[in-house]
């Protein structure tokens, strides 16, 4: 019964320090793809109405999130907001 709980327990070690090393590396990925120039991936959550994809180019995440925002607005959706999804890859 000792030797199973271990090698259960050296198992769930294993998987957890890939599982680590994995979200390490998109976390990285994800947070320099952030602050890229280029075209960026957004959910429009749009509490009144429906929810939609759109894209929008940018300086970086931020400044392509407030251009989308804008013109959200100027199209009469001003209770949607753009959350980040990334940056895409042309």
């Amino acid at each position: 019964m000792t030797k199973r709980f271990l090698v259960i327990l050296a198992a769930g070690a294993i998987f957890t320090g890939a599982g680590v090393a994995a979200a390490g590396n998109f976390t990285s990925s994800a947070q320099s793809d952030f602050y890229a120039p280029g075209e960026h991936q957004f959910y429009m959550w749009c509490p009144a109405s429906e929810d939609y994809m759109a894209t929008e180019t940018g300086r970086n995440a931020e400044d392509a999130q407030l251009r989308l925002y804008d013109a959200s607005k100027a199209a009469g959706r001003a209770g949607c907001w753009p959350v980040w999804q990334g940056r895409l890859r042309t």
